[in-house]
């Protein structure tokens, strides 16, 4: 792959994604809400994806899984253990969907339903997949919600989704997509809507959860300082493209891409001056339909020289598994 991953049968990779491409055609023309993103991930690897609202990691999250409405125009390769999920038909993945590979979703009161108790809803995806007797599935209903740290699990699982808190919904739709133990799950921003304590959990969750059962996760969010608790590799999206990615570590301590740097120099730390106002990324994300001939961050940037605004950057390996979408930057 050009920008960073590598084929999973080459590498030993439980999910590939190759040169995706996403657009959508509205009123306003046509939108790349996802333009060229290549990455990998292994068994029982976090791989996150950050960036701002409508960058497009969420759009790539639903294209794996598969679940983009009809409109939208998918290009590229998607590999799963092997398989073409973009060549899959629709029984294929959804064999897979919730059994191998399963998805955590931003709002959790939103995605329960909220006139079904909460064990018939995690026993559902039981018997999407397995041919086993109500009774069965609901005691596996139980015993999932009990992993998931739900206090008192049998009497819980009589509950409706308004009669839990937050944090006890999200942990539902957790249990949910770990009921089958799939091996990829994605995460898709588990801890926007919850307070900062709550957050603290679901984090020690997952990472309980991953070590107990060996999951990969694609880990979707803005928060920089969840994902600095979480991934092992990190690719910072914008306007649609990976622009850069490298291990957590080395993302988080050497920032190299322009816009990298400026998510950081804007997250206030133990060390920020509370005298002074925090460093802000001047400017505005490009709008999707009508993004810039040359690199999407150019207007915004403080580094740009002319070929920026002329020339569409490509992602450059600047050091083992460091890659980034800049000709301007170098490793100090």
């Amino acid at each position: 792959m050009s920008s960073g991953a590598q084929t999973p049968s080459a590498d030993g990779y439980l999910l590939g994604v190759e040169d995706l491409k996403v657009s959508f055609r509205t009123e306003d023309g046509v939108v790349r809400a996802v333009d060229g993103v290549s990455f990998g991930i292994k068994p029982g690897e976090v791989v996150a994806i950050v960036g701002e609202s409508g960058s497009g990691k969420s759009v790539t999250s639903l294209a794996v899984m598969r679940l983009l409405p009809p409109q939208a125009a998918i290009q590229g390769d998607i590999e799963f253990e092997g398989q073409k999920l973009t060549r899959a038909t629709d029984e294929e993945v959804r064999g897979l969907r919730g059994k191998s590979m399963a998805m955590i979703f931003q709002e959790p009161m939103t995605a329960l339903n909220p006139v079904m108790r909460i064990g018939d809803q995690v026993a559902e995806a039981v018997l999407a997949h397995d041919r086993i007797g109500r009774r069965e599935a609901w005691k596996r209903s139980v015993e999932a919600l009990h992993t998931v740290a739900i206090p008192d699990p049998e009497r819980r699982a009589r509950d409706y989704p308004h009669q839990l808190s937050g944090g006890q919904r999200q942990r539902v739709m957790i249990a949910m997509a770990v009921v089958n133990r799939p091996q990829l799950l994605i995460a898709d921003e588990p801890t926007t809507a919850l307070d900062v304590t709550v957050q603290a959990q679901i984090l020690d969750l997952l990472a309980e959860l991953r070590q107990n059962f060996g999951l990969a996760m694609l880990f979707i969010s803005h928060d920089l300082a969840v994902v600095s608790r979480v991934a092992d590799r990190v690719a910072v999206m914008y306007a649609g493209q990976i622009v850069e990615t490298g291990r957590a570590q080395e993302v988080f301590h050497q920032p190299l891409h322009p816009y990298t740097r400026g998510l950081m120099n804007s997250v206030p730390t133990l060390r920020t001056d509370r005298t002074r106002p925090l460093r802000t990324i001047e400017g505005t994300v490009p709008v999707a339909s009508s993004l810039p001939a040359g690199c999407a961050f150019e207007p915004r940037c403080e580094l740009r020289i002319r070929q920026c605004a002329e020339q569409r950057p490509e992602l450059m390996e600047k050091s083992a598994g460091r890659w980034v979408r800049c000709p301007v930057v170098k490793l100090s």
